[in-house]
């Protein structure tokens, strides 16, 4: 009986402290299959741990965010993006009084369906499969077929409404997924520049001043502004939004960053080897399905072989996808009897 109070404090507590336009926990649409209630859990916390103990969770580690399979460690990679949009996410909501569990669990899962090589690997899948493949669809897929075993994760309809609109034009149906969308954005606008001065292509100098004015000079407080901006012109409104200046400035130092950095010769330098290893890997596959892991293989006939090879080929690693491509098409070299 006290553990079943706790969670209802939550839920309790949810009533009589979020915002009016906060997502409350207990009108969730719920899961597509009915799954016994944590007497301690809220649903929303529960789909959080089921992210971070998914495999395609703990893959993300190994898998390029901007500069392809860096040796350097301090690069960001998927995984460390996600952490940093998890967190910006929570402050926004909590500064908003919305649902932060909610908010948490949409950003823990909203890149589990990334392929290796980042963009260039979801390029890769776009010409070898679909051109309509994205990653935010495939991480829908991973969360409701692909992980545990086939199983999904069965998450939560607005945990998964979070991941599937987190980016583009796709607007999510709760202030907390659309806080999301700002909150990836902002990480990796900035985790982005940061990468890029570490790799010789970027200077703070190189920003042009107007946007430096407006958003700041250094890494943190280019951060603080962008999300006191958010939380200033959406505080006690049923929507999230920038400030006008500030969301401009955004804007513009986004557009700056697609020319000086996501195509720029030196960062992208790999990326046609990338999507070379990856088609040829795709091709293999298509011919030999019976090769891949069960988990992928035995949706052939429901699904077709491209698309559950597509599936294979996204929820590789960087390094996994370099060393099995080396296995299946680089000679080993014959060193002779001793």
């Amino acid at each position: 009986m006290a553990d079943t109070i706790i969670r209802d404090l939550f839920l309790k507590s949810e009533k009589n402290t979020l915002s009016e336009f906060a997502f409350l926990t207990s009108e969730t649409r719920g899961r597509e299959r009915a799954s016994d209630e944590c007497p301690v859990r809220t649903p929303f916390q529960r789909d959080r741990d089921r992210i971070i103990h998914s495999n395609s969770f703990r893959r993300l580690m190994h898998k390029t965010q901007v500069f392809l399979a860096p040796v350097d460690d301090h690069y960001r990679t998927r995984l460390t993006h996600t952490l940093e949009v998890t967190q910006i996410a929570r402050i926004i909501a909590r500064a908003l009084r919305l649902n932060e569990d909610l908010t948490e669990a949409a950003a823990l899962g909203h890149d589990l369906g990334h392929t290796p090589f980042g963009h260039a690997g979801e390029e890769a899948m776009r010409k070898c499969y679909t051109k309509d493949f994205a990653h935010y669809k495939q991480s829908l897929r991973v969360v409701e077929k692909l992980e545990n075993n086939g199983l999904g994760l069965n998450l939560t309809w607005e945990v998964r409404d979070g991941i599937l609109n987190h980016t583009g034009e796709n607007m999510a149906s709760t202030l907390e997924g659309v806080i999301v969308k700002f909150a990836d954005r902002i990480a990796y606008i900035n985790h982005d520049i940061d990468d890029a001065k570490r790799a010789g292509i970027l200077s703070l100098e190189d920003i042009p001043k107007d946007i430096r004015d407006v958003l700041g000079n250094g890494h943190s407080e280019r951060i603080n502004r962008m999300v006191l901006s958010v939380i200033k012109a959406s505080e006690g409104r049923p929507e999230i939004k920038m400030t006008d200046e500030v969301g401009q400035a955004t804007m513009e130092l986004r557009k700056f960053l697609f020319a000086n950095v996501y195509e720029n010769s030196v960062a992208k330098s790999e990326d046609e080897k990338a999507k070379k290893l990856l088609e040829r890997l795709f091709e293999y596959f298509c011919k030999s399905p019976d090769l891949m892991p069960e988990v992928y293989f035995r949706n052939v006939e429901e699904e077709g072989v491209q698309r559950c090879v597509c599936d294979y080929i996204s929820s590789m690693t960087d390094r996994f996808a370099i060393e099995l491509y080396n296995r299946l098409f680089v000679p080993r070299v014959w060193g002779g009897r001793v």
